[in-house]
């Protein structure tokens, strides 16, 4: 990988930087999401689009949360109401009054117990198979679906992914935490118009009721705030545990010692990580404990007033009860509501990095062309017109005022010290990135107007940063060309063409061979897995671009010859069905003598172009390089 590729500081919030696909499409970015704001309709959008699934996915279950949340609001008045007819009843020895507030008070209790628990877990179980059934393969889909690969270098973004893939049941439950803050609020009038009937003094309990509001609301923020602080240190300590506890990196670390380092720096990161939310959550629970106490101080002065007036008048007696059950009531249905809206304003922390995606997703969907078709047939080749290109987070030019032609049927050869454009060159050409500035044409058409999908399924790679596939040997190769994973004869075709017979001889169920320790498989070397990503790059028969990039960086010497040998027939091969252009990347100069055309790239740009014979004769830089490597290996 060359060293322009790292991401930049997880502070960047912009989704994606003021940069040009070609000389004539500007890619401008979207607002950050500290811009957004608190977007009433988006929010509210989003929460009917989010109900709508919930319906989709199970009316019963839906059906029964509502229903549940009406009959628990009528059971908190009925509560008070039926303990106030008792006790009345009782004072004035009307027995009916009092049998009918017993029943009333028994079947508000089981409505209040039985009913809210059912209703509960239909709501909790909603909203996870919600979660799994559509957000989760919508934000995968999203990250997979965009068309480059720079987002998956971001922290920004990164960072929002494992937010949202960690916390997606919280962004269906916000839609039913506003359901739910609705029937609280429904309640609490409920309540409070009793409390009046009694003395409409108690009326400034109400006021008093949005005190641990405000000051929850207060405590909210800061846990908003720590929750985006930690995801760096999160996503670190999960990254580091999974280094710890890989095979591949198992054997170096304990061999070095790194090992105990290792374990040091994930749980600095998970220190640093758990100290922010604890922290954060302290300072919450000291705003809200603060916000408590004045409630209650101003409820037992309400309480005191019904106390006093009942004391002159003994046939108020149920109202003194009427008032403490139902303050006690209305005490916890503002800790209901306070928490259920403090679910509401907390689930931001989730929505707005969703939404982020969202946006980010559509943004870059926008910046697609016209969706024009490939050739089915190079005719005059791939032309680089003042390319130029940085890597997101940073200012350096990856690739500086490219400007090439790539006859169609040729071999080409880039070439040049490491970090100097060549693996760059190629990402841009498969459309992992797009130019900063200048464009790339195929056949005198833009690159930039081509149907990425349509390009991308007419070119086949094989890169130094290869996949390795945990599945059977002959699936490891088919996807490849997913459309012939079950062709037999291709795979086939495509190891032999890869010198991977031997390997899959050697293998105990041959193509059938699952791949990998970590689920029951056979583990392979690196050279074999490399070996595996030219076979997979092999699967496509003619097309009209053939990436070789570091091919045989993981392979000896021999197999390395043989590789090059069998990919330059291939070549010739491609060349003649389709005017394909086979793009091969080395640092290892005798491998490319044989190319039509080599590029010797230098800090990003092209510092000489032609064939070898041409480049020797120059006695410029080509020679120079060829001739220390040459002299070190004959050493």
């Amino acid at each position: 990988m060359n060293a322009a590729s790292s991401p930049e500081s997880s502070a960047e919030t912009n989704p994606e930087p003021n940069r040009s696909y070609s000389t004539t499409v500007s890619a401008t970015a979207p607002e950050p999401e500290e811009a957004l704001g608190p977007d009433l309709r988006a929010g509210l959008a989003l929460w009917r689009e989010l109900m709508r699934l919930s319906w989709r996915q199970s009316k019963v279950r839906c059906v029964t949360v509502i229903g549940a949340l009406i009959l628990d609001t009528c059971a908190i008045a009925l509560i008070g109401v039926s303990l106030r007819a008792i006790v009345s009843g009782s004072v004035h020895h009307t027995t009916s009054a009092v049998i009918v507030g017993a029943l009333g008070a028994a079947l508000a209790y089981t409505v209040n117990q039985c009913i809210g628990e059912i209703g509960g877990m239909m709501r909790i179980e909603l909203a996870e198979v919600v979660a799994m059934h559509q957000i989760v393969p919508e934000v995968r889909r999203g990250a997979i679906g965009i068309e480059t690969v720079d987002h998956l270098e971001r922290s920004a973004y990164l960072d929002r992914l494992t937010l949202v893939e960690n916390n997606a049941w919280g962004i269906v439950d916000s839609a039913w935490a506003a359901v739910e803050s609705v029937g609280f609020i429904a309640r609490l009038a409920l309540t409070l118009g009793l409390l009046g009937s009694v003395s409409p003094l108690l009326f400034l309990i109400l006021g008093a009721s949005a005190i641990p509001v405000l000051f929850e609301r207060r405590g909210r923020m800061g846990v908003k705030a720590a929750e985006i602080a930690r995801s760096a240190d999160r996503r670190l300590q999960r990254d580091l545990f999974e280094l710890a506890v890989s095979a591949a990196a198992g054997k170096e670390l304990r061999v070095s010692g790194a090992g105990p380092e290792l374990v040091r720096r994930q749980r600095a990161a998970a220190d640093r990580a758990e100290g922010i939310w604890i922290r954060a959550r302290i300072r919450s629970a000291i705003w809200a404990a603060a916000g408590w106490c004045l409630f209650s101080l101003c409820f037992v002065s309400g309480l005191a007033v019904v106390v006093r007036s009942a004391a002159d008048n003994p046939g108020r007696i149920g109202d003194i009860v009427l008032t403490v059950t139902v303050g006690t009531q209305l005490r916890m249905i503002v800790e209901q509501a306070v928490r259920r809206s403090a679910d509401t304003g907390g689930y931001t922390r989730v929505l707005r990095p969703f939404r982020w995606l969202r946006r980010y997703r559509d943004h870059q969907y926008a910046l697609a062309g016209p969706g024009l078709h490939p050739p089915t047939r190079l005719s005059s080749g791939i032309t680089f017109d003042n390319v130029t290109f940085s890597y997101p987070g940073t200012d350096r030019r990856a690739v500086r005022d490219l400007t090439v032609h790539l006859p169609a049927g040729s071999v080409v050869a880039v070439v040049g010290e490491y970090g100097s454009g060549k693996t760059t060159l190629v990402k841009l050409v498969t459309k992992l990135y797009r130019p900063d500035r200048g464009r790339i044409l195929v056949d005198d058409v833009d690159l930039a107007d081509v149907d990425t999908p349509a390009w991308r399924s007419v070119t086949s790679a094989a890169f130094q940063d290869f996949g390795r596939y945990h599945t059977s040997f002959a699936e490891a190769v088919g996807f490849g060309d997913v459309s012939a994973i079950d062709d037999i004869a291709r795979i086939e075709q495509a190891v032999s063409d890869a010198d991977a017979d031997a390997l899959v001889r050697r293998l105990p169920d041959g193509l059938n061979t699952r791949l990998g320790r970590q689920f029951g498989g056979v583990e392979v070397s690196e050279g074999q897995w490399q070996k595996i990503a030219l076979a997979r790059a092999s699967m496509r028969p003619a097309p009209l671009l053939f990436v070789l990039d570091e091919p045989t960086a993981s392979l000896d010497a021999p197999s390395e010859h043989a590789i090059f040998e069998r990919y330059m027939r291939r070549a010739r091969e491609i060349a003649e069905h389709s005017g394909g252009i086979t793009l091969v990347v080395s640092h290892r100069f005798s491998t490319v003598a044989g190319a039509d055309l080599i590029l010797v790239m230098e800090g990003g740009q092209l510092a000489e172009c032609g064939t070898h014979e041409q480049l020797l004769a120059a006695n410029a830089r080509y020679a120079a390089l060829y001739s220390l490597q040459a002299t070190a290996y004959a050493n």
